[in-house]
């Protein structure tokens, strides 16, 4: 998969099939409808292209500065590269650019730029300056053009909404197995390890205090969770704590994890951690004995999922 930023920079002159679309998540209901490009590109000898925006229309247009997204942007091209794509086009959403006409953007960006043969869109997709124009007026624009309009189904499109609601309503809800499994994959999130208080270590229970690349990345629910890492090319599972210790007096929501098997010193170093199974909710313990005795058994619980899952 070659990767164009911006639009401009791509420059592939053989007709494309091409679709438009966030694809937070890159979940199983986007991942029928890019096969579908996929193979119908390979078919009729053309380029498969997924134009996606950065940042996200809402928090241009919106200032929507609580949008919580699935994926960060490096998160989903290595997803996306799974899928057999072509090309990634990642186009920069600007105020200028919403101020597009829906004939300029169609026939100066989709055609012209991107070569766009067939568009393969959903029923309700409108663009345009104030997205006055809907598929209606693309079919037509097709005619004028010379690009075919294939429609994504009311059911398609419901499948992909149905999808998304439920990964991220199972997150805030601490449910990872459910979101995993409209995901296809476990959910991670990727960040940096930063220094904390260091009171782990003194329990002999040393933790990575994970710091989100971005900022926007939607956090499950508070509580301990079963994680799996990459470190050195070797799997590495845990036990991650989402929470503010309120045990230890803690007010700032930090992602602690305490790595099973490894003394491994991380800080300063790039994690991607995955979430694999919900052990249970963030508590507040009436003595640190007490906590320590809830790790043990988070331990406990974790070997043995592992032990039988992994």
């Amino acid at each position: 998969m070659q990767e164009h930023r911006p639009a401009s920079a791509y420059t592939n002159e053989t007709p494309s099939v091409l679709t438009i679309g966030t694809f937070d998540g890159v979940h199983i209901g986007h991942r029928a409808i890019l096969n579908r490009l996929v193979t119908s590109a390979q078919k009729e000898g053309l380029q498969s292209v997924l134009l996606t925006f950065f940042p996200h229309p809402r928090m241009v247009l919106q200032k929507d500065t609580n949008i919580q997204m699935l994926n960060t942007l490096s998160e989903k091209k290595a997803l996306l590269e799974q899928t057999g794509l072509d090309h990634l086009v990642i186009h920069p959403f600007t105020k200028q650019f919403s101020r597009m006409t829906a004939v300029e953007y169609v026939r100066d960006f989709l055609v012209n730029k991107l070569k766009a043969k067939k568009i393969i869109i959903g029923y309700d997709h409108r663009f345009g300056r104030n997205r006055t124009a809907n598929i209606v007026d693309l079919k037509e624009m097709g005619i004028t053009y010379g690009f075919e309009v294939e429609e994504i189904s009311v059911q398609e499109l419901d499948d992909v909404a149905v999808s998304s609601t439920k990964i991220r309503k199972a997150l805030w809800e601490g449910d990872v197995t459910t979101a995993n499994n409209y995901l296809g994959y476990p959910y991670m999130i990727t960040g940096t390890v930063v220094k904390g208080k260091g009171i782990g270590k003194t329990w002999h229970y040393p933790t990575a205090n994970l710091q989100p690349s971005q900022e926007y990345k939607l956090i499950p629910k508070n509580g301990v969770y079963v994680t799996k890492a990459l470190m050195k090319g070797e799997k590495k599972y845990g036990i991650t704590s989402i929470g503010t210790n309120p045990t230890v007096g803690g007010k700032k929501r930090t992602i602690e994890t305490f790595f099973l098997d490894t003394e491994a010193n991380l800080y300063g170093e790039g994690l991607q951690l995955e979430f694999l199974k919900f052990i249970r909710n963030e508590a507040t313990f009436e003595t640190v004995e007490k906590l320590k005795d809830a790790i043990k058994e988070d331990e406990t619980f974790a070997r043995k999922y592992i032990a039988e899952n992994g």
